[in-house]
């Protein structure tokens, strides 16, 4: 399988789209790769398959929870039902009255699109490191990535540690990396 790609909506016109594709198509690459998928992720509890499951089923619940529908959940892989979903959710944000749908969200007025590209867009790049790291893999986080985490998580507040969220901040040695520092605050030690 390779990684999804749309050459047929052009997305300089459309914004939501292109930050969809921005953050999709990484997480993509990295689910293409795994070989294990019973292999444990640092969600814990959680393998690789069940992160991708997660991802898929949240973003279904939300898309669905706006009243837009999208096709029955594909069988086979957790690839293939991926790579099937994410296909799904570029079709619906190539039509822009579809990212720009408003809707009083947890945080207040906001956007179909903006949900899917900034909530749903973190939760690409965190479970994108998460997947990687359950095959043995050091995924790298670009300094923007980086900062889009940050800001996501002093966003959410002390929301981000209710159950089922993040674990607490873990402590990171003197002197780690920025990824090491900002995934910490998810409760991640990489």
């Amino acid at each position: 399988m390779t990684t999804t790609t749309h050459p047929t909506t052009r997305t300089d016109d459309n914004p939501t789209l292109a930050s969809w594709r921005q953050h999709a198509e990484p997480f993509t690459a990295v689910v293409v790769a795994v070989t294990d998928w019973d292999a444990a992720s640092p969600c814990e509890g959680w393998t690789a398959t069940d992160v991708v499951d997660h991802v898929v089923q949240t973003e279904r619940d939300f898309v669905e929870g706006c009243g837009l529908a999208l096709p029955v959940t594909a069988e086979g892989s957790p690839s293939h039902r991926w790579a099937a979903h994410e296909t799904a959710v570029a079709a619906l944000l190539a039509d822009p009255a579809v990212g720009d749908q408003a809707f009083d969200g947890h945080f207040g007025p906001t956007t179909v699109g903006a949900t899917l590209t900034r909530f749903y867009g973190f939760d690409l790049l965190v479970h994108r490191w998460d997947i990687a790291r359950s095959q043995g893999r050091d995924e790298v986080l670009t300094d923007t990535e980086l900062d889009e985490i940050d800001a996501a998580v002093d966003g959410f507040g002390e929301h981000a540690y209710a159950p089922g969220i993040f674990a607490r901040p873990v402590e990171v040695p003197e002197g780690a990396d920025r990824r090491a520092r900002v995934l910490a605050r998810t409760g991640r030690r990489a």
